[in-house]
């Protein structure tokens, strides 16, 4: 009885607290070790880690949690080409459902967006604009559709346009709905990216357009780079996979923004 008056138990806010400084420190913990750490049970801990990545201060991993994570560089077109197919043909699917006939569409670089390109080729009439060599490619036998590459910078690894001259040619466009994609989201920091150069396009694109949508994949979310895009409340919807947390997922349509998990 003594050592419970002398350590009473923490309140929530308290623990959580503790919970955040021992990741800050080692950057992911499983739930047995934050057991053992704070002297509660799974099930405290489970609500705990749901209660702070509500809020986008953590973000579950398989057994445990972690705290956001940056990144310094993105992966290029070959890295990225063979991973995550199924969610990435998930979101591309529930992402073209937005588009309807005679739109004037955006599409950022990446592969994701690039699975949108045979989904879209079925509509009967449409204008695309892209940044991206490979998705201009793709919609080149497209013969029903006006196609438009950006120009600009070339970044290779990426098969894009990149820069002040991709940016402009967005900014003199009127466009319905803007695809945009991300190497690194979460409901703190919104988009961000660790390439300066990416940052204009996506900006000049959203301006441009009357609907911005996000379609990014979970794997992705819960890291950031060094450049901010825009907060995830700029964006009208959301595209990402079923692998989203339900925590998560709160937490952003908390902000305001509509979101689709593609695959549920």
């Amino acid at each position: 009885m003594a050592e419970d008056r002398k350590h009473p138990p923490l309140i929530p806010d308290q623990r959580r607290e503790q919970l955040l400084r021992h990741l800050r420190r080692d950057g992911v913990l499983s739930v047995q070790q934050i057991t053992q750490l704070l002297g509660v049970s799974h099930m405290t801990v489970r609500r705990d880690i749901a209660e702070l990545e509500r809020t986008g201060l953590v973000f579950s991993v398989p057994g445990g949690v972690r705290i956001a994570s940056t990144i310094s560089s993105e992966p290029g077109f070959h890295d990225k080409t063979g991973m995550e197919q199924p969610q990435k043909a998930a979101m591309a699917k529930e992402a073209a459902r937005l588009v309807q006939d005679g739109m004037t569409v955006y599409l950022d670089a990446g592969t994701t967006l690039l699975a949108m390109a045979p989904v879209l080729a079925r509509l009967s009439s449409l204008t695309v604009i892209t940044n991206d060599f490979t998705t201009m490619g793709r919609l080149m036998s497209a013969a029903h559709f006006d196609l438009v590459h950006t120009g600009g910078l070339v970044d290779v690894s990426n098969r894009s346009s990149v820069g002040r001259l991709a940016a402009n040619t967005l900014r003199d466009l009127a466009l319905d709905i803007a695809f945009i994609s991300t190497s690194s989201w979460d409901l703190l920091r919104g988009v961000t990216t660790p390439s300066e150069m990416k940052v204009e396009v996506k900006q000049a694109a959203m301006a441009s357009a009357a609907h911005s949508v996000l379609v990014a994949g979970s794997s992705k979310y819960g890291t950031f780079g060094r450049y901010r895009v825009a907060p995830l409340a700029s964006y009208d919807t959301i595209v990402t996979d079923a692998d989203l947390t339900e925590a998560a997922a709160e937490g952003i349509r908390s902000a305001g923004t509509t979101l689709v998990r593609a695959g549920e």
